[in-house]
């Protein structure tokens, strides 16, 4: 549509019409800032109900016995026994006495060569071992094709003895240029100081083929294989149960390493491995040692007094000649006049588990009690969370409203800088939840939840009162709890009677008088989160789900549906103006033509 803007009349036609729509638009900043009101009060509901939510959590924990059985444990000698207790241990002393600790199994190899260097391949120093303790492997090394000019190439392995072409003899080793195939003599061993353009030298340790030519990028050398050598051995190791720990058919687990591994290496890999093995060399004997993690005489079922670690492999039995009968032994003590043994030196028994950490013969005494500060910290802590929960909600629900301030429009805010919108959206977002009956109803159920006593419980504390806790008596509290004094009586209840303070707190029960204090409060939070979630839902509903979603709904179709009338308005305005400058054209038209009439 082509608008006329004064040409004829003088008139601004854009600012008269702006002014009009302020009019006409006024009903419709009156939704929007409904609208926002309700996205407003949507958003406090719902951080209400987080709060609600993360004490419910934090209330389950207190339905949880370990909250309330919490023991401490003393040693009458830490440096012989260590002890800690679960909440299903009893209130007890117990003595250990005639202790022997468990050992684990080792075995050490005979002393090798001093020249052996650890961190270098085995297979450079094979000097050192029996060729025995060799296996040669057959690798199929796949053709390479080169990407740029070179005269070295390595293969993904070291330690080799033979290359061969089909035959399994020593050969040559074929490259294809440019559609030509030629032959390279095969070296290994000692390199020759020079090498003609038809010979290729294989380093044996480190697998790198040096050719007597450079080779021109895009040539294939095609494919062969080679014998690598390899270090086979086998380790069986046992659980407590005498049952083999590895994957072969005996029970063993095997091992295989490429010759260019060094002794390091394979030994840190045992040590990773699930033989439960710790290896290591000591440079100081030369000497390996092989030591169960576990400790105990773990051998087999079948044989209860046999290894505990069974080396087979000419590397293992020959090289390093480690032994085939290292056994543990289990530890030995006495426990309140009982004789015993653990394959382990950190055992549990009657829900005690005891560390031992020396061999002793005299006794040394455990001493199992309830850990009644711990458990006094819990229930301060909850009674804090609360005390904070019921404040942050009194706050929302005791706001006053300052009906002064209604959301910005989009022209109002432009005209603020952004703290005065900052400050403006504080106030206007003031007491949205004032008086709100959920909430309000939620923190008396909470009230009540505590005030009342809790029938059929076992011992003498059936009311908050009874163990210390009571309402502040400051009315401006709103309900809050204190713990009396120093907290003297709260001990001293726990103390006394741990199950009648559990009691009170996590009774489960069929009716509201039969359950205990916590499980009340996590009912009426349920519910009130419930009632919460049908007005102002969660995050991932659907406006038609709850209350304010439907209200925003159709606050949102009534502002679609006036701002497809506003263009309507605005277009009538701009036609009636474009009827009016037309007129007075042809107006100023015929003036003009009768005034040359009478010149």
């Amino acid at each position: 549509m082509v608008r006329v803007s004064g040409l004829a009349s003088g008139m601004d036609i854009d600012q008269i019409v702006s002014d009009l729509m302020k009019a006409e638009r006024m009903p419709i900043d009156k939704m929007k800032k409904q609208k926002q009101t309700l996205e407003w009060q949507r958003d406090d509901y719902r951080s209400m109900n987080l709060l609600l939510s993360e004490f419910n959590n934090l209330a389950f924990n207190m339905t949880l016995q370990s909250s309330y059985s919490s023991k401490t444990v003393s040693s009458s000698d830490e440096t012989k026994v260590k002890a800690a207790a679960t909440s299903s241990a009893a209130n007890a002393s117990y003595t250990l006495s005639n202790v022997t600790m468990a050992t684990a199994a080792q075995s050490i190899s005979t002393s090798i060569d001093s020249s052996m260097d650890p961190t270098k391949s085995l297979w450079s120093q094979r000097g050192s071992m029996d060729s025995s303790v060799w296996t040669e492997k057959t690798v199929e090394q796949a053709a390479i094709t080169l990407s740029a000019d070179t005269s070295t190439v390595k293969l993904a392995k070291g330690a080799i003895s033979a290359v061969n072409q089909n035959t399994g003899t020593l050969n040559s080793i074929s490259v294809t240029t440019d559609g030509t195939s030629k032959e390279y003599k095969v070296t290994i061993g000692t390199k020759a100081e020079t090498l003609s353009s038809d010979e290729v030298f294989i380093n044996e340790d480190t697998g790198e083929m040096t050719f007597g030519t450079t080779l021109t990028s895009g040539s294939t050398i095609e494919a062969f294989s080679y014998q690598q050598n390899v270090l086979k051995f086998s380790i069986t190791t046992y659980d407590s149960n005498g049952k083999a720990t590895g994957d072969n058919t005996d029970g063993s687990t095997p091992f295989e390493f490429d010759g260019s591994t060094s002794l390091n290496t394979l030994l840190t890999q045992i040590s990773n491995s699930k033989v439960g093995i710790s290896a290591f060399f000591d440079e100081g004997t030369n000497k390996v040692v092989m030591t169960r993690k576990d400790t105990g005489n773990l051998s087999s079922a079948d044989s209860a007094d046999g290894s505990n670690m069974v080396f087979s492999g000419g590397f293992l039995t020959g090289f390093l000649q480690l032994a085939g009968d290292a056994k543990g032994t289990d530890a030995k003590f006495t426990l309140n006049g009982l004789e015993t043994t653990r394959k382990s030196n950190t055992f549990t028994t009657g829900g005690v588990t005891y560390t031992l950490q020396n061999n002793f013969t005299g006794d040394v005494r455990v001493n199992v009690s309830n850990d009644t500060q711990k458990v006094f910290d819990t229930i301060k802590d909850f009674v804090t969370k609360y005390n904070e929960l019921i404040e942050k909600i009194n706050g929302k629900i005791t706001e006053e409203r300052d009906r002064n301030y209604q959301p910005l429009t989009d022209e109002e805010r432009e005209k603020l800088t952004d703290k005065q919108a900052e400050q403006w959206d504080d106030k206007a977002k003031s007491g949205l939840l004032k008086g709100d009956s959920i909430l309000s109803s939620g923190l008396n159920q909470m009230r009540s939840n505590w005030y009342a006593s809790v029938s059929e419980v076992s011992g003498g504390f059936s009311q908050l009162t009874d163990i210390g806790i009571s309402t502040s008596a400051n009315y401006s509290d709103r309900g809050k709890l204190v713990i009396e004094g120093d907290g003297t009586k709260l001990k001293e209840a726990i103390e006394k009677d741990p199950q009648s303070v559990m009691d009170l707190f996590m009774k489960s029960g069929s009716t509201t008088s039969e359950k205990g204090i916590v499980r009340r409060l996590r009912d009426t939070i349920t519910q009130t989160v419930s009632k919460v979630e049908q007005r102002a839902g969660r995050s991932t509903w659907t406006s038609e789900q709850f209350l304010l979603g439907r209200n925003l709904k159709s606050v949102n179709s009534q502002i679609t549906s006036f701002e497809s009338r506003l263009t309507q308005v605005e277009d009538r305005y701009y036609r009636q103006f474009t009827a009016m400058e037309k007129a007075i054209q042809n107006a100023n038209a015929q003036s003009a033509q009768l005034s040359q009439y009478f010149s």
